[in-house]
């Protein structure tokens, strides 16, 4: 993987542990060459993985709309900034730009991002490796959620599957490296 797109919070909430993880993906991206996609944004996390991968001499590249950067939100310090119409089309280049995309926390626009991409991977459009960072079990009842789908037969174990997590981002950065679906594989069957 030489980039991976990295869905996080516009919003932080101190937790050191929580920065000490973020600390440590940054650390593991530019030692492998890996480059940061993400939503161009100064504040929260996004903010936070930006920097960490900037001061370590790694590349930054963000997507953002012109709405955004117009209220000030946009990391002036980036190896690029692309500027796009809409939210929709930010995640398209996003995802267009990247090799793999990862989830940190955050909020609704967060969990967004990560389904609707969850979403193409099922239907076949593209074959990109998706991974949940579960910082502090952050992300264990979204888990759980989709055991339940499974459960209930709303979602294909198959299709469960394709959702990668970890707590540790070396070793998730390892299994999406190692997620090699055939190219003509198409997740989406029967009615899902």
């Amino acid at each position: 993987m030489k980039s991976i797109c990295v869905f996080c919070g516009a919003n932080y909430n101190g937790d050191s542990n929580v920065k000490q993880v973020i600390e440590q993906l940054a650390e593991v991206m530019v030692s492998r060459n890996i480059s940061l996609i993400f939503g161009g944004g100064k504040v929260g996390i996004m903010g936070l993985i930006a920097d960490a991968i900037l001061q370590r001499g790694g590349k930054a590249i963000g997507v953002m709309p012109g709405f955004l950067m117009e209220k000030e939100v946009g990391h002036p310090g980036l190896t690029e900034m692309h500027i796009v119409e809409n939210m929709h089309q930010r995640k398209q280049l996003m995802n267009n730009l990247c090799d793999g995309i990862l989830t940190l926390p955050g909020g609704f626009g967060t969990l967004e991002e990560f389904f609707e991409v969850l979403t193409w991977l099922q239907l076949g459009l593209h074959n990109k490796p998706i991974g949940l960072l579960n910082i502090n079990g952050f992300y264990d009842h979204l888990l759980l959620q989709m055991d339940v789908m499974v459960a209930q037969r709303f979602l294909k174990p198959t299709n469960r599957k394709l959702v990668l997590t970890s707590a540790n981002p070396v070793v998730l950065i390892d299994m999406m490296a190692s997620f090699l679906p055939k190219p003509d594989e198409v997740w989406f069957k029967d009615g899902d």
